[in-house]
């Protein structure tokens, strides 16, 4: 069993003894701090919270709405839902913060708590440093009963949410319903499948061809969208002859497609392509995470805009976004971050923008990928064992590399003209993550091997 505390929130796998797993104790614990954090920075007793549709998320959700009306917080539930649609709720509901119960793409054993200020933002480490501290203080009391929080549902902010993206200046409903496209979807029986089709019709698409829909936790396939998990939706995407396919994880802020050959149009290639089509339009800086890929910084200096790289994590993008005031942002995990909308990454935002541009400039899906730079990424990890020194073994990497530039802000990053190794221990698994990328995936393969092989050599 694993408990995570880290900037991406409390992750844990479901069951076990307390502090070694998501266990009731710790669901509360951590739950009753983050409301004393919201109470204390902004005194606002009420909090949005929001959940995913993987199996244990019911639980989790009932320890957490009753662990906030404990300590005298209202709480706004607006149930199966996304991680950025409960982002939009937030301010809207003008809460002190939101919780997303969710584990984004980790397998159905594991669940999270997602911690969200009153901007509808992610927390950042300072805060969410306060909120552990918060956490293991045993002099945290609970309200008498005069002063219990109460729980209002709220189901309206699906249509919000999709009320907003369709209010978006360069979101065009009319070109993507011209354009007459066949699309099949795969929401990996989670939310997405509530959210995906009613946005698709609103965009004018008609012609949906659904896989795993049902919002019943039921992963049919490792959750996580990358090309080995999304056979089903390749090979349904050629079986019908659609334009494209669309997949999001289970809570829709990671987007990916396939083009109309089943072929994948490249997880980090999501965010290029948003981005390329908003600052043809809106010319300006973007951002992304040191372990995404150069495209993005091709792509924008074309445009006559600045690239900026910061550390790992939503958080860390948003905060770099803000100082740089960014006109579009992202990680290369198919998280597309558009300020115009709200800071945070959402899937259904993407994919609005993303239509409108396929829609205007006529070309497939495969056409258009193939406008773009060719960088490959080879996705690698060592797990930890105990008593691993991460940082002496970052430390020794630098030493033998200090003659490439190099990057310190996270992790390690090194490069060798237009390729890269980025290493960094992993907010979310009990790994470190060797990230390399290349003109073809098997240099990038090689080079990750290369720094493999050096990282157990030092071992």
């Amino acid at each position: 069993m694993t408990l995570i505390k880290s900037i991406s929130g409390i992750r844990g796998t479901i069951g076990g003894k307390p502090g070694e797993g998501l266990t009731p104790v710790d669901i509360v614990k951590y739950t009753a701090a983050y409301g004393r954090w919201v109470m204390q920075t902004t005194g606002i007793p009420k909090v949005v919270i929001g959940r995913d549709a993987r199996i244990s998320g019911e639980m989790v959700e009932n320890l957490v709405s009753g662990t906030l009306m404990s300590i005298g917080i209202d709480v706004i539930d607006i149930g199966l839902s996304t991680t950025p649609t409960v982002e939009i709720a937030v301010p809207g509901e003008k809460a002190g913060g939101g919780i997303i119960i969710t584990a984004s793409h980790n397998p159905k054993q594991w669940n999270a708590l997602k911690l969200l200020n009153a901007l509808g933002e992610f927390i950042n480490d300072e805060e969410g440093q306060a909120v552990l501290a918060i956490a293991e203080d045993r002099e945290l009391t609970f309200c008498g009963v005069d002063k219990i929080g109460k729980v209002t549902a709220d189901d309206s902010y699906l249509q919000k949410h999709i009320n907003q993206i369709l209010a978006l200046p360069y979101v065009d409903a009319e070109a993507i319903k011209k354009a007459n496209f066949k699309v099949v979807i795969d929401c990996v029986n989670s939310s997405g499948g509530i959210f995906l089709p009613p946005l698709l019709n609103a965009l004018g698409v008609i012609q949906i061809e659904e896989l795993f829909c049902t919002p019943n936790g039921q992963f049919p396939h490792n959750p996580e969208p990358l090309p080995e998990n999304l056979v089903a939706l390749s090979g349904k995407v050629v079986e019908t002859r659609a334009n494209l396919g669309i997949a999001v994880d289970p809570d829709v802020d990671r987007l990916c497609f396939a083009d109309e050959n089943g072929a994948m149009f490249g997880e980090e290639y999501t965010l290029v392509a948003v981005a390329d089509y908003i600052m043809q339009r809106n010319p300006g800086n973007t951002i992304s995470n040191l372990s995404s890929t150069r495209a993005l910084r091709d792509i924008t200096e074309l445009n006559g805009g600045t690239y900026y790289a910061s550390a790992v994590g939503e958080v860390n993008v948003v905060t770099k976004m803000k100082e740089t005031n960014a006109v579009i942002g992202g990680e290369g995990n198919g998280g597309i971050i558009y300020p115009e909308l709200h800071y945070g990454r959402d899937a259904l935002v993407g994919i609005a923008l993303f239509l409108t541009y396929l829609a205007k400039t006529g070309k497939t899906v495969s056409e258009l990928r193939a406008t773009y730079p060719a960088y490959y990424i080879s996705k690698n990890k060592i797990t930890l064992t105990e008593g691993m020194n991460i940082d002496g073994l970052l430390k020794k990497m630098e030493l033998k590399y200090q003659r490439q530039p190099h990057s310190t802000i996270d992790g390690l990053k090194i490069e060798f003209n237009k390729q890269w190794v980025h290493l960094r221990k992993s907010n979310t698994e009990p790994v470190i993550r060797i990230y390399a990328e290349s003109g073809t995936m098997e240099s990038a393969a090689q080079l990750a091997e290369q720094i493999i092989t050096d990282i157990n050599e030092l071992i």
